[in-house]
């Protein structure tokens, strides 16, 4: 029986060691949620499908923003929500305006 939990154990250890190393977020009911803690996107790597919409949820208590240089722009004021519909052109790099060392990847999935 010892043998049996250690093997059950190094199989869900390393199942755990999977999932954590994965970095791309996916949908759940057609929306991927992004985290703002601490001046950061959480995760920073997305995957998106067209027609999703992408939700980032500001835990900071200061403004941010989901930029895309020469492209589209979401405010998401601190403690607030802000929304994205994907389109076929969103495989991008953003950023946050006021805080450019804020950086994430959206990636748009066939």
């Amino acid at each position: 029986m010892t043998a049996c939990l250690l093997k059950r154990r190094q199989v869900l250890v390393a199942g755990a060691a999977v999932l954590a190393g994965t970095t791309l977020a996916r949908a759940h009911n057609g929306t991927v949620h992004v985290k703002i803690e601490k001046l950061a996107f959480q995760p920073a790597e997305i995957e998106a499908r067209v027609g999703e919409t992408i939700e980032w949820t500001n835990g900071d208590p200061f403004a941010h923003t989901a930029t895309v240089k020469g492209g589209w722009e979401v405010t998401i004021p601190p403690g607030k929500t802000a929304t994205h519909v994907v389109t076929a052109d969103d495989t991008v790099d953003y950023y946050c305006r006021f805080h450019p060392n804020m950086k994430g990847r959206i990636r748009v999935a066939a």
